[in-house]
């Protein structure tokens, strides 16, 4: 059933992991399988066994083809520098070759103590791999370069967090897993030809481009100066789609930033319902530092930390490669607000470009920030306002201060003139790009509590209800309401 696997990282010099074979669980028993993705993968499905698939997902038997790793990473946590992080509960089986020639690597999560577990079990509680589950395949179904999740299988045994809780194991699949960080890990051990052969990894899987004869005939350096700056165009362009969804990371760390451009590491994730740029949810995240509106600043932030460890492959003069990789970090900024104008002008229906479309845009956002509007609401219930035979009401009824709304909407209805469209057309913009559905936080909680007493249903249903966010599902009105008072979700947990 299992497509053939490459081993490529494995085959990479022996200190960039550790060997590790996944622990074997008591009783395991698989409680989500995504068979598209598993198709798109190359899986045999046909030959579909659930029990083998059990095992095989929950670390219980080895694939055939697969040699387990733990990969080795260091990574700036919170600011702080870590310079040995690596798979504490993870085991990288192997990539495979899917339908489109691309190589996707793919992971347990939760599959034990490995060597880089510093004193943790290695374990995963079943609702941080649920929460995952969710919030990743949300993800991909909004358009957002994510990782994806394959499987989810429960243990049948306990791990100790906030008290005992049921303890689970995810099938991430990925791009890949090479991350700001796991350059980290050997700049920091002044391991040069380490970091050129992650470098060249990264080139290869993920910017082959820059392998064209005309890069190839340039200088070396010049290679590794246009990965840093293809690094940084596609952050910048993945934190303007978060911001677009109100998606809040919640641990935004080094170690969390994929050198393939693709939302990884769904801890303390969560999404923002009243807008508020300041909004924050994580549990570890005491400062704010990660909040919604920080994070274009630290992409920033990560990347010059990315930038550091390719100083000596981008010039053997140090001072001239500074400068050179500063004016790249200092571009970060631009590439992300030409992404988040792009994006906001998409959510206001607008398709041309005129200059004062950002202010117009801002004057939004604040309007809502004084009237503590749910940010997807409010983008969702512009349609409404414009499309023929409906009004402003639903959308008037997400403010409780309505002053700022009103004054901005015949600002935006005149802008929407110069479109040169029907309304209908516009309002058709709006709902293509403006989801219903987004994986609320309190509907996500009441979907992993259940989960842990047993009950998978209300997993399932929101699930489906996530799979197409931009339909109206009729009956399920209660999955696009933002939380009332008792049910708001103020903190997020990791897992680990």
């Amino acid at each position: 059933m299992f497509p053939e696997f490459t081993l490529r990282y494995a085959r990479l010099p022996a200190r960039f992991f550790e060997r590790f074979d996944p622990v074997p669980v008591e009783a395991p028993r698989l409680v989500a399988f995504n068979r598209p993705l598993a198709e798109e993968l190359g899986f045999d499905l046909s030959a579909f066994d659930e029990q083998q698939t059990t095992e095989w997902f929950s670390g219980n038997a080895v694939p055939p083809g697969a040699e387990p790793l733990a990969q080795a990473y260091a990574g700036h946590q919170f600011g702080i520098f870590v310079p040995r992080l690596g798979d504490g509960r993870a085991v990288l089986l192997g990539e495979v070759t899917d339908g489109r020639g691309q190589l996707r690597d793919i992971q347990l999560k939760g599959a034990g103590c490995t060597p880089f577990s510093r004193g943790g079990d290695g374990r995963a509680p079943l609702g941080p791999v649920l929460r995952e589950y969710l919030v990743s395949e949300a993800m991909h179904v909004l358009g957002i370069p994510t990782t994806r999740a394959l499987a989810a299988v429960t243990t049948g045994e306990r791990v100790f967090r906030r008290g005992m809780e049921p303890g689970g194991v995810l099938t991430r699949v990925a791009a890949s897993h090479l991350r700001v960080g796991t350059f980290q890990y050997f700049a920091a051990r002044g391991d040069v030809e380490a970091v050129r052969l992650l470098a060249d990894e990264a080139i290869e899987r993920h910017y082959p481009q820059l392998l064209e004869p005309e890069l190839a005939a340039q200088p070396e350096g010049e290679r590794y100066l246009a990965l840093l700056e293809a690094v940084a165009g596609r952050q910048a362009s993945l934190v303007a789609q978060w911001l677009g969804v109100g998606f809040i990371h919640g641990v935004m760390n080094t170690d969390n930033c994929a050198l393939s451009g693709e939302t990884i590491d769904y801890g303390p994730c969560a999404f923002m319902e009243a807008y508020d740029p300041r909004t924050v949810f994580s549990s570890i995240d005491e400062r704010g530092r990660y909040a919604w509106g920080n994070q274009p600043l630290l992409v920033q932030w990560n990347l010059a930390r990315f930038a550091e460890t390719l100083l000596p492959l981008i010039d053997d003069e140090t001072d001239r490669a500074i400068e050179r990789a500063t004016a790249v970090i200092d571009g970060i900024e631009a590439r992300h607000e030409t992404a988040w104008l792009a994006i906001r002008r998409a959510k206001l229906g607008l398709a041309t470009e005129q200059k004062d479309d950002a202010a117009l845009a801002d004057d939004l956002l604040a309007a809502m920030q004084r009237g503590r509007a749910d940010f997807t609401l409010t983008f969702r219930r512009l349609a409404e306002a414009v499309a023929p035979g409906e009004d402003e009401t639903a959308l008037l009824s997400l403010f409780e201060n309505r002053e700022g709304i009103e004054a901005w909407l015949p600002r935006w209805r005149e802008r929407l003139q110069a479109e040169g469209v029907s309304m209908a057309e516009i309002a058709d913009r709006l709902r293509a790009v403006n989801p219903l559905y987004i994986p609320r936080n309190h509907k996500v909680e009441e979907a992993l509590s259940a989960a842990n007493e047993g009950d998978f249903a209300p997993f399932e249903v929101l699930r489906e209800v996530l799979a197409d966010p931009f339909t109206e599902q009729p009956g399920r009105e209660a999955y696009a309401r933002p939380a009332e008072p008792t049910e708001r979700v103020l903190r997020t947990f990791c897992g680990t």
